[in-house]
């Protein structure tokens, strides 16, 4: 019996268990029911009192526990005792409302003027984003491109309508492309005004890890206090800085990547060639089969780190950032690392009345590869044509185990070329900036800044015994040694005095600037070495010193800038807005007689949304009106282009001073009328926000027109001593529409969609070449070059007519033979044999009437992903790897597999000739950026404040009919725009991982 009564026992033990257990849980839920309850409300504007539709209520700690408002601003939650509620909806303020005992819970959210408070920097200062009456664009830190970004610019790629970004070259050395509202210039400087902090800089500067904020002024209204330098824009980039706040943090990044060739040309194979033997075709067979352009390609992997410190408090605090990034390059031997470190320190004293800020920044780039990066489009380039042309029967090495070469100049082994020669250079900048700023009294400044830039680089290159340059000049090896430094001085003072009264809210600043720069560089050269051991080590060694065709030069510039300038601002009640502004500056680099000049602005705003008359349009968030009219100037390239100068050659002489001096001749006439080029810019825009910023943006129009050219005219001799000067003659017109439009589709606790479009088109149009003075000998200039065998230029631009039209003999078929058939001036058709140089004709134009971009972000619980496309369309390319290759003329050379498809039915038999059969529409959409990114919840890691992963895509798909390699791989600056040359380093595709962390 014990037996059966202990099993019994323990039998009821387990039932006794588990009724506790079921009664526990039955507890608990009942608790739990009994514990949550409903609660019903509306939730309002607190401005209008009209209902929110689409608002996010959630439960504060329990992210799972939500939901959002139906179109009549109503909603119902099961919340427990104790719950706050958290509710968020775009373009109001967050608001926290604890529930208490209450069953309807109503709410009235105030709207968030943050976006129209939004500081954006301008010109010597900041500027609410309300009051901005010019055309002004602002990128902020958490808006960037992301990924693998080479410089500032692809920052804010395609994310600032009519500010153009492209990346033509694929090489780890080379930078973005950048033109701000078309061409403007002839001889003029033409690239934006770039500025670090207020001081002079360029895209690279900085690492893009390191910034906060991209400004960039569009308009003449909003550059024109920056004169001389503003025609091609003003990009003000604004660096991470603590700002008086009393934050310790460690923040680390880091990402690695990989690169392919975008998109490699189709050439025949060594299989291909013996199948054309086959056919009766001659080519030569060598035995092989060589994938020549595989051979001068590796497989490219680069890193980049970024490390950022965060410390001090209110008054004294400090920022430092240090940022090493290693990039290889698709081709053999081109690569680069950068290290740039940057210190940031503030203080403040005298209860906050004077403001001081100490900032260094030091930046060293290193280069060790096959050839220089200032050249290496030209000089990779020129391999990657040889890897195309060469035979791919033939072998990289030869039976003796030398590099395999064949006769012909033009006709070299592409491995040998970037094995056989040996670069390095060496790029230091050090940037040293200080300034004060004193608040003598409330609402009144001063500012001084000062900067000393120095830069300097050291480069050296050779060539082996092995290298071409022995085979076909005997040179037996070949260096050079360059070097040069550049020294930069900024001095600039300012006032600023703003008030508010009543309704009335104004500012005036003043300023006076100073910058000087001194230029210096010295090169040497010499070849014919008793040993290629030396490098670029001994150029004493080499022959060609002695027979006195070794080679040395050296030159020194300086130049000298200054300017005074102001500006007034005014708001009544924040709905009538008014800024004018004038610099007056003078430049040594124009003449003794127009040194100095005016640069004046103004611009207006009517925040339209704020009158009375508005009231009824309950969708309107803001609208404001504005126009403005600004004068901005482009400097000329060279400082001395105003002076005399004498060229040295011991063969001639000349008279100086009235006297003869042997040796001399003249090289640059006097030049005391020399000034700048003046652009006048008109410019109205609208900006706008809809559902209370939902939807939000800005429409801009521009014309400008840019008189007093820069244009080398021929002159007589005498009375000048040479036969050209550059002169102030010509106009040219610029006309243009900018769309921003910015939209958040959806928006939920854990779900948003934030989408972006820019749209812009541009038109120009060069109206004269000639001033009172002088008139050009043509109403035209040809632009643009094929090169060799064709050697004819590829555009032409003509005085009435567009900018970036080819000009070209127009091909309307083959004949019989296989020969082109162009059309002459006269509309007839003649063979190529038969025509003549003026019978080519302009044909279609190398600058798109139509540039696109659309980027969206979309954030879903811990996850984030941003896609950014752009497009262009409306223009044309020149596809010179079909014009060269796609010939089967010149068998000595390889080709496109397309050479031999048939044109009208026959085979091309023509010699290598440029007409319009190779230009091509390049319209294309681009799937450039796709960046997935992963946060951790917060406090997963002890310590850690903040963690993401991301993977990335970079120029991931094309959409064209463009058969050329990249239709965006091309040129659009200058006055040849749409050449795609055959001669390049080609655009990439990147796949990048990376991590960041904060501590």
């Amino acid at each position: 019996m014990k037996r059966p009564l202990s099993r019994l026992i323990r039998e009821l033990h387990r039932i006794c268990l588990l009724v506790a257990a079921v009664a526990c849980f039955l507890t608990e839920n009942a608790l739990a029911l009994a514990a949550d309850r409903q609660i019903s409300g509306k939730v309002v504007s607190a401005e209008d009192k009209n209902p929110l539709p689409g608002v996010t209520i959630i439960v504060k700690g329990k992210n799972t526990v939500g939901t959002a408002t139906d179109t009549d601003g109503k909603f119902k939650l099961e919340v427990p005792e104790g719950a706050t509620l958290i509710l968020s909806y775009i373009g109001y303020i967050s608001q926290e409302v604890p529930v208490g005992n209450q069953s309807e819970v109503n709410v009235e959210l105030a709207p968030d003027q943050k976006q129209l408070q939004e500081v954006v920097v301008i010109g010597y200062g900041t500027q609410k984003k309300g009051d901005i009456t010019s055309s002004v664009a602002s990128i902020k830190r958490e808006d960037f491109v992301q990924g693998t970004v080479r410089d500032a610019a692809q920052l804010v790629q395609g994310k600032v309508a009519g500010l153009r970004i492209t990346t033509p070259s694929g090489s780890p050395t080379s930078n973005t492309q950048i033109n701000l509202r078309g061409i403007n210039s002839i001889e003029g400087t033409a690239n934006p005004l770039i500025l670090i902090d207020g001081i002079p800089g360029g895209l690279n500067t900085v690492a893009p890890e390191d910034i906060e904020s991209v400004d960039v002024l569009k308009d003449g209204s909003a550059a024109a206090i920056y004169g001389t330098r503003a025609t091609g824009g003003v990009i003000l980039i604004t660096t991470r800085k603590n700002r008086g706040t009393s934050r310790s943090t460690i923040e680390y990044s880091n990402y690695v990547n990989i690169q392919s060739i975008a998109r490699r040309p189709e050439l025949l194979t060594g299989d291909d060639y013996r199948q054309k033997i086959k056919e009766g075709i001659d080519y030569t067979d060598y035995g092989g089969n060589t994938d020549w352009l595989s051979e001068i390609m590796q497989k490219p992997v680069s890193h980049n780190h970024n490390l950022t410190f965060f410390g001090g408090n209110s008054t004294t605090n400090f920022t430092g950032s240090v940022n090493y990034r290693n990039w290889e390059g698709i081709f053999l031997r081109s690569g680069q690392n950068r290290f740039t470190g940057r210190a940031d320190l503030n203080h403040s004293m005298f209860n906050n009345k004077l403001k001081t800020n100490l900032q260094l920044i030091n930046r060293i780039t290193r280069s060790n590869g096959a050839v220089s990066p200032a050249n290496d489009d030209a000089a990779y380039g020129y391999a990657y044509r040889q890897a195309i042309i060469r035979n791919p029967t033939d072998k990289v090495i030869g039976d003796n185990g030398k590099w395999q070469e064949r006769d012909g100049y033009f006709y070299e082994n592409p491995v040998s070329l970037l094995n056989e020669s040996n670069f390095n250079s060496s790029f230091k900048e050090m940037r040293m900036a200080g300034s004060l700023d004193y608040a003598p009294i409330d609402d009144l400044n001063f500012k001084l800044l000062v900067s000393n830039v120095q830069n300097s680089n050291l480069e050296g290159g050779s060539t082996t015994f092995n290298h071409t340059s022995t085979r076909l000049g005997n040179q037996n090896g070949t260096a050079f040694r360059n070097t040069y430094a550049n020294n930069e001085n900024l001095l600039e003072l300012t006032g600023n005095y703003s008030k508010t009264i009543g309704k009335h809210r104004f500012s005036v600043l003043g300023g006076y600037s100073w910058q000087d720069a001194t230029y210096e560089a010295f090169a040497a050269s010499n070849w014919d070495f008793p040993t290629d051991a030396y490098d670029w080590n001994n150029l004493g060694a080499g022959g060609a010193l002695q027979k006195g065709q070794a080679a040395m030069s050296s030159t020194k510039n300086k130049w000298q800038l200054a300017g005074f300038f102001g500006r007034v601002t005014y708001s009544l009640s924040d709905k009538y807005l008014f800024m004018a502004s004038v610099r007056r500056e003078g430049s040594s680099r124009f003449g003794v007689n127009n040194q100095w000049g005016t640069f004046p602005a103004a611009s207006i705003g009517w925040r339209i949304s704020k009158e009375n008359f508005m009231g009824g349009l309950g969708a309107a968030s803001d609208i404001k009106l504005r126009a403005g009219i600004g004068v901005t100037g482009t400097i000329a390239n060279n400082p001395y282009m105003s002076q005399i100068s004498y060229n040295f050659d011991r063969a001639q002489g000349a008279f100086i001073g009235g006297k003869w001096v042997p040796g001399f001749v003249p090289a640059r006439n006097f030049n005391p009328d020399l000034r700048w080029e003046k652009k006048e810019e008109y410019n109205a825009g609208v900006d706008f926000g809809f559902l209370k910023n939902r939807i939000n943006g800005s429409i801009d129009f521009y014309s400008r027109k840019v008189k007093d050219l820069l244009y080398n005219f021929p002159v007589p001799v005498p009375p000048y001593l040479t036969g050209s000067m550059f002169i102030n003659a010509g106009v040219m017109e610029n006309k243009g529409l900018e769309v921003l439009l910015n939209i958040v589709p959806i928006q939920t606790g854990d779900f948003q969609w934030n989408t972006g479009l820019t749209y812009s088109t541009n038109r120009n149009k060069l109206v004269s070449l000639s001033n009172e003075q002088f008139q050009a000998a043509n109403d035209f200039f040809d632009a643009g070059y094929t090169g060799e065998p064709i050697q004819v230029s590829t555009h032409r631009v003509k005085v009435g007519e567009p900018i970036g039209r080819f000009f070209v003999w127009k091909s309307v078929g083959v004949d019989d033979k296989g020969a082109w058939l162009v059309e002459n001036k006269e509309g007839e058709v003649i063979p190529i044999a038969d025509a003549t140089p003026e019978d080519r004709q302009y044909y279609g134009n190398g600058i798109p009437k139509h540039i696109l971009g659309w980027n969206n972000n979309i954030r879903y619980k811990q996850f984030d992903l941003a896609v950014n496309m752009r497009g262009a369309f409306g223009f044309d390319i020149l596809n010179f790897q079909n014009m060269f290759y796609g010939n089967p003329r010149n068998k000595a050379y390889n080709m496109l597999k397309t050479a031999y498809d048939p044109i009208d039915g026959k085979v091309l038999t023509s010699d290598l000739v440029y007409v319009s059969h190779y230009i091509e529409k390049g319209d294309y959409w681009k799937v450039d950026n796709v960046t997935l990114g992963y946060t951790l919840p917060a406090n997963t890691i002890k310590g850690l404040k903040n963690a993401r992963i991301f993977v990335s895509g970079l120029n991931l798909a094309t959409i064209t009919g463009y058969t050329g390699i990249d239709p965006e791989g091309v040129s659009f600056t200058g006055f040849s725009p749409g050449s795609d040359y055959r001669d390049k380093y080609p655009t990439t595709r990147t796949f990048t991982a990376g991590l960041s962390v904060t501590f």
